[in-house]
Order: structure tokens, then sequence, then C-alpha cells
């Protein structure tokens, strides 16, 4: 039987959320989305992104620290008082920007909420590091958290946008590999389908962040015309006997198709999967996390996801 479900999660009703919820459109729509544009230089974008991410929140009491993972370059994010679960943090930016450090708002609450080492690494971007460069960090990583005293159910593994994406392709790769399989992913937005089939669909959403022109130039820069691999699209693979993942994702970006299509391929292969679409939010809004409430239910549910607490019924449709 397969165990699979979806789920409408709508925003909390608040005077205060509403106006915050606005004010942050209005921020990313204006700097973000132009930032984002095509003919913006890569070391120009990167330098944006670091600065636009320095306005998020971090969680208190967490420390963050430099580490090395075998060759790949990393931050631990992690309270005072771990637990013996490990989470591998794989950061978004369209395989081309970002790093551990503009993604702390997510590392550091979700380090306090679920007690875990969370290990995000700086693994290497495009175009100076094209396919499979992100892949092979990402597997390294997993690698040296087995080597070094995580039991593979205890390690967890977790992504945003294309870190989306490259969490499904390292779950893959180790299936193919035979390795012992994490106990769970977590998919954020995820960018999982490089050829970006929807991009002339006549229903889109005014995304305040992305726009298909940004997505093709980064697939271009990433994996050049290759995009239909199972690494590079890892939504077009055979998905069975992958571990169980929970999808989160908004209702008002343009890859919501990608996660409710990835939704439907996991469910038809047996794996335990959940969909939850936060209603009015958008690409990767648990970035917005110690602000946001929708952010913060995000972060719970992850962490509920990652202990076990989760319960999942078998999907009606």
């Amino acid at each position: 039987m397969n165990h699979a479900q979806r789920r409408d999660i709508v925003p909390i009703d608040q005077r205060g959320q509403r106006i915050l919820a606005g004010i942050l459109r209005a921020i990313l729509k204006t700097l973000m989305k132009p930032m984002f544009h095509p003919r913006v230089p890569a070391v120009w974008l990167r330098a944006g992104m670091r600065l636009l991410t320095s306005s998020t929140l971090n969680a208190t009491g967490i420390r963050f620290q430099p580490l090395q993972l075998g060759t790949v370059r990393g931050e631990l994010a992690a309270p005072a008082q771990t637990g013996p679960q490990a989470i591998l943090y794989l950061h978004g930016g369209a395989y081309c920007v970002g790093s551990p450090a503009t993604h702390r708002a997510v590392t550091s609450h979700l380090a306090r909420a679920t007690s875990a080492s969370v290990f995000a690494i700086d693994y290497r971007l495009a175009p100076e590091h094209p396919f499979p460069a992100a892949t092979d960090d990402a597997l390294e990583a997993y690698r040296w958290l087995l080597d070094n005293g995580y039991s593979s159910t205890d390690i967890f593994i977790a992504g945003d946008s294309a870190g989306g994406g490259l969490t499904l392709a390292t779950a893959l790769q180790i299936r193919e590999l035979s390795l012992p399989m994490p106990g769970g992913i977590v998919l954020l937005s995820p960018w999982a389908d490089l050829t970006n089939p929807e991009q002339s669909a006549s229903n889109q959403c005014d995304d305040v962040m992305l726009s298909w022109a940004t997505l093709e130039h980064s697939a271009q820069s990433y994996v050049g015309d290759a995009r239909s691999g199972p690494l590079a699209s890892p939504l077009l693979a055979e998905l069975d006997n992958l571990p169980p993942t929970l999808i989160i994702v908004g209702s008002d970006e343009i890859l919501l198709n990608d996660s409710e299509r990835l939704y439907e391929k996991l469910k038809t292969a047996g794996t335990t999967v959940c969909l939850s679409v936060y209603q009015q939010m958008w690409h990767v809004f648990p970035v917005h996390a110690g602000m946001l409430a929708s952010a913060d239910l995000a972060i719970s549910e992850m962490a509920e996801w990652i202990s076990g607490k989760t319960q999942i019924s078998p999907a009606a449709s």
C-alpha cells in the first residue's frame, strides 16, 4: 500500500503576518528577481545574494563552525546539546550561487528545531565547476558522514530549489551504489527537472523570485544540453526504492508543478511521501523563519518529519 499525502496549508490569518508577507513579496520582486537576470554576471549575483540574505534571521543558541568533509568544505550549524541525528543540507541558488552562509536562516532554525547537527556543504558551483561537480561533492559528504560515526538511519538529506534537486539526485546515487539509505529526505521548492517542461504553460503564477529565462540560463551553465539525465533532472529518473520524502512548496511559484509531478511519481513508486503546499507562499519561503509564521510552521513540519512524528495516511488521490 502506498503511504502518501498531499496537504494544503493555509497562512495564519493575522493582520501583522499579512502585512509582513506583502513587504517580503515586494522586496523579493523588486530586488531579488531582477538580480537573477541571465545577463547579470555570476560574481555580481553571488554578492547580491549574500547581501540580501544577510537580512534573514538566524536562530538563537546555534553555533556555526567551518569544517571539512573529505575534500568538500562545509559549515556546521548545531545547538549546544545535539542528538544522534545529522542533516546534510544542500543549499539552493540554481547551481550557480549560494553557500552555507546564505542559508543560515534555514540551517540554524532546523538545527534548533531538531537538536541535530546540520552539515551545510559548500559544493562547487557552475559555471566554473559544471555538472557533475555538485553531485560528486554531495555524495562525498554523505560518505563522510557514514564514515564518521553516523548511522544511515540517523542521516537526513535536505535541500532547497536546486539543492532540492541535488538532494534527490544524491538519493539516486546512494541507491545505485547500494550504500545505506538515509532515514529520509526533505525537498524545499525542488528544481528537479532542468528541461523546464512547464515554461510555455499559460497558467503561470506571478513568481516573485524566479523566471523561466533565469532557469534556462542556469541549466545551460550547469549541465549544458544534457539536461534529461537522471542526476541533472532526477524527476525524470526511476524513483523506486527511495527513502521517505517530504516536499514543501509554495502555491505561488512556477516550480509548483515540479513538486506535484514528483509527488505523483513517488506515490506510484510506493515511496512514503508527503507534499505540503503552503498557500500564498513563494519560492523557498522557509528562509524567512523567525519572521514569517508560515516559514516557522514549515520548519516545524521538517523537524517532525525528521523526528518520525509525522503520520501519513494512504492517499485518496
